[in-house]
């Protein structure tokens, strides 16, 4: 009688550290995967939270109470520091219509600044600084058309006529400013584009 053979496979050592460290591996990316979910949560809740302080902030300041306006508002940077600042985006408008500012528009919307409380140092004169360097996204023209349609709604039309004067000339006289003298420059084509569209957000 033959003596049975019986054949067993042996275990490979090398082969079982390489499972070992793939597992290990492929844990810690998982573990890694989630963390940055986790992060991705927070952050997202954290700007949320922030966006939402912002909008009531404003709300107090501005008077604002259309939520539209008041998330168009955080959504464009604006604070409760800065929305000061939005009151002279028309004038930004016309300055910019031709393409570029000159000396005397820049001057002149400093100047209107200060009669508006803009203190040179304060976060809306340094807001301004940085629409007068650089021409903004036509969306700040359109988030202050959202805004004047929401304050005059709260306005009276004698009010409102008065405020539209008072923008309308304004900005009149810095788009005059560009041909020489306050006012006496000739208006642009392009100026008369953005006037026109001014004049057109207190129609109710």
């Amino acid at each position: 009688m033959r003596d049975l053979v019986v054949y067993t496979s042996r275990s490979n050592p090398e082969s079982t550290v390489t499972k070992d460290a793939m597992e290990e591996r492929r844990s810690a990316l998982e573990d890694e995967f989630f963390h940055k979910q986790d992060q991705a949560k927070l952050e997202a809740m954290r700007g949320k939270l922030e966006a939402q302080a912002t909008k009531e902030e404003l709300r107090k300041v501005s008077g604002m109470t259309d939520d539209a306006v008041l998330d168009k508002l955080v959504s464009l940077g604006l604070t409760a520091k800065t929305v000061a600042a939005l009151s002279l985006v028309p004038l930004i408008a016309v300055a910019w219509a031709d393409g570029s500012i000159q000396d005397n528009e820049r001057d002149a919307i400093l100047h209107g600044a200060a009669g508006k409380g803009l203190e040179q140092g304060s976060p809306g004169f340094t807001l301004l600084e940085n629409w007068l360097a650089k021409k903004p996204d036509d969306g700040l023209f359109m988030a202050w058309e959202l805004y004047i349609k929401s304050l005059t709604s709260q306005l009276n039309d004698e009010q409102t006529r008065l405020l539209q004067k008072q923008i309308l000339n304004f900005s009149s006289l810095i788009a005059g400013s560009a041909g020489g003298f306050l006012g006496i420059g000739k208006v642009s084509g392009s100026e008369e584009k953005v006037l026109a569209r001014i004049e057109a957000a207190f129609k109710r």
